[in-house]
């Protein structure tokens, strides 16, 4: 519900098209709606201008459906289910066909009212290697369905860093720029060294066994000497797309 919905009950009881009752149930239902094992947030596309998002790690595939259809219900903007399994999202869109599913993403969404982006402003995700693409696929349709245009250069980590030396122009285009990188992490340094513009950087658990599932290149990355450099928690992909998305649409 969003504060169009909001006036039009409003307006429906003055009219008297709407009871009191209907109309103090639809308001009721406003901040939240408790389905027993879940109680799903309706309130924040009003607070934060996007619809609750569903981490659908760790639910059974009935719980994830129950949730997408309420929120599909309840929502005029886009409905997003993030970390869930082919075989999740394949019984989902039995109730839902007119979802879609990214499976290098790992997200099941329906677009929905995205606003037009503005060309002026683009959000850039780069990768240091071809393993971080499933995370800055997390990043980039975040961002995308949130509004944004976004462009992405995969495998352009330092091992051969005259490969994003190529992508100069990409990098200088972009209002925001998410580094999505594993092993030691050094790409967002060399890239925040680079630009003026916010650099969001996300560790992903690529790497050999001392690189311990992230936390080498988490910790490379909030010790680097560059400024202006974000970085979110390992292989949090969403988390930087909608920290992008929040950024670019206010510049």
């Amino acid at each position: 519900m969003d504060k169009q919905d909001i006036r039009s009950w409003l307006e429906r009881y003055r009219q008297g098209e709407a009871t009191l009752e209907e109309t103090t149930e639809a308001l009721a239902r406003m901040p939240y709606e408790d389905i027993g094992f879940a109680h799903i947030d309706h309130h924040r596309e009003l607070r934060q201008g996007f619809p609750e998002v569903i981490y659908a790690e760790g639910k059974t595939k009935e719980q994830v459906r129950a949730i997408f259809q309420r929120l599909l219900s309840e929502s005029g903007k886009s409905v997003m289910a993030t970390r869930i399994s082919p075989e999740t999202a394949a019984f989902v869109r039995e109730s839902a066909p007119e979802a879609s599913y990214d499976e290098a993403a790992r997200i099941l969404y329906v677009r929905r009212n995205v606003e037009s982006p503005d060309d002026n402003h683009r959000i850039l995700v780069l990768t240091a290697g071809t393993s971080d693409i499933p995370v800055a696929r997390e990043a980039a349709l975040t961002a995308e369905l949130m509004g944004n245009i976004v462009d992405a250069c995969f495998d352009v980590g330092v091992a051969g860093i005259h490969r994003l030396f190529a992508h100069e122009n990409e990098i200088r285009r972009a209002s925001v720029i998410i580094v999505v990188a594993g092993m030691e992490g050094a790409l967002a340094s060399v890239v925040g060294g680079m630009t003026a513009q916010p650099v969001i950087a996300v560790p992903t658990s690529v790497g050999y066994g001392a690189s311990f599932r992230g936390l080498s290149a988490l910790l490379a990355m909030l010790n680097s000497c560059a400024a202006g450099v974000a970085v979110m928690n390992i292989d949090n992909g969403y988390g930087a797309g909608v920290l992008a998305s929040k950024i670019n649409r206010m510049r």
